[in-house]
């Protein structure tokens, strides 16, 4: 049995804690949070777990932690839970602060540390490359993010930090999950060109649109906020010599079948699927903490995502 110490008990923190409750090989030992009403949260998901009155009480009581606090304070918690000997699992972005993430990337090599990109271990990205091989040669890839409002309805209470420019905005929390998944599937990531529409002030962007290469494979983003009637509507779609695949609203795996796109046999929505992607995550993170090689997204693939959104964001 592992026991997994969160910090920061935000939305991200509270759904791995509740993944963690249902998987039989982790036991959620400690949280902490500077805001104490994160205690009812946490004593409503597991009442034995601990909500500490400090960060290093939680990495004492931990094998393996999540740190799922602001960006900005992510390289430092990440950094402390590595010294204390512990297994890490971080949030995304490292930071918004690039030459900080490439030096904490550079100190961090040989510990035990990854970052939280679900689809590394997504049921419907198994699907979606299992059918590439279809495909034949994969000739592009286009994302779209498309928001009603940033923040999202369920992300206000975050609002304070999700809605500046400084570390918030839509390209670093939800378009960075699909370049990541670009670089994965077809190789390492490079800008070509980017820019972001920002709203007078500090506020976060309201538009992007870029390109880049991921390998060979020249890959296009589009993102805006007040397109769309949904929360959140997204599409990763791969165009290849044989056909079309695509990623639709997180978990929707579909092919283009005689023009109309046919959804997979197994395709839920998000909400069912993510307890499957975070088990899965919890699964590598056992093995993370063992000493094993995971698929777990690295440190280094982070940074590569890292380094396009603030490209992107600076225009």
């Amino acid at each position: 049995m592992n026991d997994l110490g969160i910090i920061g008990f935000g939305i991200m923190g509270e759904r791995l804690a509740c993944a963690a409750v249902a998987h039989e090989d982790w036991r959620l030992t400690a949280a902490w949070d500077p805001d104490p009403g994160a205690a009812a949260r946490l004593a409503a998901i597991a009442p034995e777990a601990r909500f500490c009155a400090t960060m290093e009480e939680a990495i004492a009581a931990s094998d393996a932690l999540h740190v799922a606090s602001p960006p900005g304070a992510h390289i430092g918690q990440g950094r402390a839970v590595l010294e204390a000997g512990r297994a890490l699992l971080m949030e995304k972005p490292l930071s918004h602060d690039v030459a900080a993430s490439q030096d904490f990337v550079r100190w961090a090599a040989g510990y035990p540390a990854a970052v939280n990109f679900p689809m590394a271990s997504s049921p419907s990205v198994a699907q979606l490359r299992a059918w590439l091989p279809e495909l034949g040669e994969v000739r592009s890839v286009s994302i779209l993010v498309a928001f009603a409002a940033w923040p999202r309805s369920w992300q206000r209470g975050a609002a304070f930090w999700l809605a500046g420019r400084a570390e918030g905005g839509f390209t670093r929390e939800v378009a960075s999950h699909f370049l990541f998944l670009a670089g994965r599937l077809f190789g390492k990531l490079s800008l070509l060109e980017g820019r972001a529409v920002h709203p007078d002030g500090d506020g976060a962007e309201a538009a992007v649109a870029a390109r880049l290469c991921a390998g060979r494979v020249p890959v296009t983003l589009q993102g805006s906020v007040g397109t769309t009637a949904a929360d959140d509507h997204n599409l990763f779609v791969v165009r290849g010599e044989n056909g079309e695949v695509r990623l639709r609203d997180w978990s929707i795996a579909e092919r283009l079948v005689d023009g109309a796109w046919q959804e997979a046999p197994d395709a839920r929505p998000n909400a069912e699927m993510r307890p499957l992607t975070l088990r899965g995550q919890l699964d590598k993170l056992a093995a993370l903490r063992r000493g094993e090689a995971t698929a777990l997204a690295t440190l280094e693939e982070a940074l590569a995502v890292q380094e396009a959104v603030e490209a992107i964001l600076k225009g």
